[in-house]
């Protein structure tokens, strides 16, 4: 039986790099689709169903920080955007509104694929599960992250993470009191050399924090001027 292609949205209205990009893609054999507005990339979601959308942030009507906003308010789908605007705030609010990438324009195409491919696998944690029947998981008192099926207890309730959040909190507490610099994070997490600003640690740093606070015995320390550490007290 053959194996279904992925499926890959590319949300532009520069139609000529749309179809650049679906080019790239389709050599790498995943199927695409391209739309051209923010309104047509939302109905698409629902009816083509992809597996990552790539997401051009100045479209006309409804904007890509809007789609990523819109997206975000119902699933965890793996959004990489794409912008001529290289500014650390841009990259910064993109993430925090929940992307899991940034990629500049003009971008090389290799590049693009490899963050593309990095992201799925981020995103489909069944497969590399596969490798190993050892469960990973790392427990504090009422906290319980596991790496393998990419969930996380808190007080007894889980807690929704995307997979970058959950593997960099499976990361910190997997070497208790040991402090990472932000490098050393990028490195760790995102598997190749990400081409940004190290706040990209910061802002994913934030949202865990939002959702699990400080314990007792345990918290995500920040070192100032060096990165992170996950320390526990006691």
């Amino acid at each position: 039986m053959a194996v279904a292609k992925q499926k890959i949205l590319v949300v532009d209205d520069d139609a000529n790099i749309a179809e650049l990009i679906s080019l790239y893609l389709t050599k790498e054999c995943f199927d695409t689709k391209i739309v051209g507005d923010g309104e047509s990339a939302l109905e698409a979601i629902g009816s083509y169903k992809p597996d990552l959308v790539l997401l051009d942030l100045m479209l006309p009507g409804i904007d890509g920080y809007q789609v990523c906003r819109e997206v975000r308010t119902k699933s965890q789908l793996p959004i990489i955007m794409l912008s001529a605007k290289g500014e650390v705030f841009d990259k910064v609010l993109g993430l925090e509104l929940g992307a899991d990438d940034y990629i500049e324009k003009p971008f090389d195409s290799k590049e693009l694929v490899a963050r593309v491919k990095a992201v799925l696998r981020r995103a489909r944690p069944g497969a590399a599960a596969a490798d190993t029947a050892r469960e990973k998981i790392v427990e504090y008192p009422d906290l319980t992250i596991n790496l393998t099926n990419y969930s996380v207890l808190y007080m007894g309730h889980p807690v929704d993470m995307p997979p970058k959040e959950l593997e960099l909190l499976y990361f910190l507490a997997s070497s208790p009191n040991h402090v990472f610099t932000r490098e050393q994070l990028l490195d760790q997490i995102w598997g190749y050399e990400y081409i940004g600003d190290t706040r990209t640690v910061d802002v994913h740093i934030k949202r865990i924090r939002e959702k699990i606070s400080d314990h007792r015995n345990w918290r995500i320390s920040t070192i100032w001027g060096i990165g992170y550490k996950f320390e526990v007290i006691g």
